[in-house]
Order: structure tokens, then C-alpha cells, then sequence
């Protein structure tokens, strides 16, 4: 992930901060790239390279600058699929557009699928149209590069890999991976979250959250019977682990003796410090992760209803800054539940949630 300061000095923090953000953690690729299995750790040597190369891209972007492209607005989801044919040119061979059937290749109809449930739970839910609220376009590129490990959104648009069959899956399989990145590009619209420390740490956390919450809104299910898994049949038959994460038990989601063991903490008492992974992003957004499935489920029923109504209305407010902390992140959630609900049991059961992970939500 990319080290680079805060939005706030690189530009008006009203302004978009394009990032490149990937499903699976830096760490974790390092980790896969000395394992003793010759095959498995050039899948993973690979897979850094061409997320070095899109990071460096995402610095020169956020550092120039990229005008917004001229679009008119057209109602419902405007998707469109490349096929990357295994290599690292983007965006690839236009092969599905908006409205059209679905074609032989199942890797293209799942993206198009998991595009058009995100789409539909932020505009069924909170009315906001596409990622940015103003209709953007979604596109999408598969089967990207040689045994790539990981889904990735760079700023502009959404890009998966295949997998290298030993450890990861075909990317397009959990459509909370698919609804995980696009929340990147829905945050990069909003509150423009830092990609460093614990705003990095949120932002991060900001998408899980809405992946699980799209893949909750696909399946129809209420908080209380969800897994909280982000990533659930991504890894291989094998590999020693469920998911990518769990939101619900933050450090459990694997424990495999290629991969590691699983280290989010799952309150502030088992904070990570680390220079790493842009200061431990995808480890630290354990903390505000349990926070929400915490709230979710006490408060019960559909979450992306009134937990993540709370949590969409925080990010979109306009009153969160690109640089928060957790704790200016949970202030901003009270503040948004008492907004929307009173100071009713949606308040007391924010604040709650935040104490039960050791933040302080005043």
C-alpha cells in the first residue's frame, strides 16, 4: 500500500484521493513470497511487482492531480468488463457491457454481479447513486496477470485477479471482496480518508464493512445470522483459515503455516504498532471492524439498515476529517446517530460498541 502523507497536505481534502488499495494485505504477499513452495512464492514475487507498479501510478496521481472525466449521468448502473487475458495492460478486451446477456466466462458474470449489488444496496439503502453519488460509471477488469493474488481498486476502476489455485481463488468469488473495493472508490468520494495509520486503518475498515454488508443485503440476512468473514471462499481447499478476516473475532480467520496466523486485534488493548502495511491498515481496521459488528448486532435486524445507515451518514456528513483517528471517527458516529435517531438505544448502543473495543466516543 502506498506511504504517502496525508490528504490534507497533498491537496484541498475536499478534493478525491485516488489509492491503490488491495484486498489482500502487503504483509500477508511478503509472507507468501519466501514460502518454501517454489510455485506459490512466484505467484506471490509477481503479484507484488504489479502492485508496486499501480502504487507508484497512484502517487504520481494524487500528487498531480487528475481532472474528473466529463459524464453524463444515466439512471441505473453503467458497468463495463474487460478480460486482461493474463497480463497487466489495463483496462483489457471490452467483453460485457450494461444490459448485456451473460456470456460464457463465469469470472465475468460474477464481477458484473457483484458490481450491480453494490450498486443496488447504496442507492436501495441511502439513495446515493453509484460510488461517488453522481452516477459513475463501473468498470472492471478480470483475469489480471499471470496467478495474481489479489483485487485491487486503483482509483479509476476495479481489477481482479485469478488466483494461483495453491492459496488464493479466483477473486470474483465472494462478492464482499468485489463490494470491498468498490468501497474504496466510495470512500475516495466521501471523506476522503488518508491511506496511513489509523485513518488508513478506517478507510480500510470502511470497506469491509460495506462488503459485508452487501454480501448480508444479497443473502437476505439479518446481522445475527451472518458469518462476518470478508473473503470466505477466497482461499484454497488446504490452506488453514476461513476468510481473509473476521469481523465478528478479529485475529481468527486464519492459521495456516504458509500464510501465518491471522494478526488483527480486536480492541485498542492489542493495538498494532507497525511502519509496515502503511502503518498496519489492514491489521488495525480489526479494531473499528468488531465495533461495528458489535453495534450491528445489538441493535439487531438488517444492519445496512440502521448500523449502516449510521456509518454511511458518518462517512458522507462532511464533518470527518481526512486524517481522523478511531476516536474521531467514533465521536463522528454518535454524532450521526443522534442526528438521525435522538439519543435513543441506536446512540447508547454506538457508544457502546466503541467502549467494548477500547475507543472513546464522546
Amino acid at each position: 500500500m502506498d506511504s504517502f502523507m496525508p490528504a490534507s497536505r497533498l491537496m484541498p481534502v475536499s478534493r478525491p484521493m485516488p489509492v491503490f488499495c488491495g484486498i489482500v494485505p502487503p504483509h500477508l504477499l511478503d509472507r507468501l513470497a519466501r514460502a518454501g513452495d517454489p510455485a506459490v512464492a512466484a505467484a506471490a514475487r509477481r503479484t507484488l511487482v504489479a502492485d508496486a507498479a499501480h502504487r507508484t501510478g497512484r502517487r504520481l496521481t494524487t500528487v498531480t492531480g487528475a481532472p474528473p472525466p466529463a459524464q453524463e449521468v444515466v439512471p441505473g448502473p453503467q458497468r463495463t468488463l474487460y478480460d486482461a487475458g493474463n497480463r497487466t495492460v489495463l483496462p483489457g478486451t471490452r467483453v460485457r457491457s450494461e444490459g448485456d446477456g451473460p456470456v460464457r466466462d463465469a469470472t465475468v458474470n460474477r464481477a458484473y454481479a457483484g458490481l450491480g449489488a453494490t450498486f443496488e444496496l447504496l442507492l436501495t439503502a441511502y439513495g446515493h447513486d453509484s460510488i461517488d453519488g453522481a452516477g459513475l460509471p463501473l468498470d472492471a477488469t478480470v483475469h489480471y496477470g499471470e496467478d495474481y493474488g489479489n483485487a485491487f481498486w486503483n482509483g479509476e476502476q476495479m481489477v481482479f485477479g485469478d488466483g494461483d489455485g495453491e492459496i488464493f481463488l479466483d477473486f470474483t468469488g465472494p462478492v464482499d471482496v468485489i463490494a470491498h473495493e468498490l468501497a474504496h472508490g466510495f470512500t475516495q468520494h466521501s471523506a476522503n480518508l488518508a491511506y496511513f495509520g489509523q485513518p488508513g486503518a478506517l478507510n480500510e475498515s470502511v470497506s469491509d464493512v460495506f462488503g459485508s454488508l452487501v454480501k448480508q443485503y444479497t443473502l437476505g440476512q439479518t446481522a445475527d445470522r451472518a458469518d462476518w468473514l470478508i473473503g470466505a471462499g477466497l482461499l484454497a481447499p488446504g490452506v488453514g483459515g476461513v476468510a481473509l478476516r473476521s469481523m465478528k473475532a478479529p485475529g481468527t480467520a486464519y492459521d495456516d503455516d504458509v500464510l501465518g496466523k491471522d494478526p488483527q486485534p480486536a480492541t485498542m488493548a492489542d493495538y498494532v504498532r507497525t511502519g509496515r502495511d502503511n502503518g498496519g491498515v489492514h491489521i488495525n481496521s480489526g479494531i473499528p471492524n468488531h465495533a461495528f459488528h458489535l453495534l450491528a448486532v445489538q441493535l439487531g435486524g438488517k444492519a445496512w439498515e440502521r448500523a449502516g445507515r449510521i456509518w454511511y451518514d458518518t462517512m458522507t456528513s462532511g464533518g470527518l476529517r481526512a486524517d481522523a483517528s478511531f476516536t474521531d471517527f467514533a465521536g463522528e458516529t454518535v454524532a450521526a446517530a443522534t442526528a438521525r435517531y435522538g439519543r435513543g438505544e441506536e446512540r447508547e448502543a454506538v457508544v457502546k460498541a466503541w467502549s467494548q473495543v477500547g475507543v472513546r466516543a464522546e
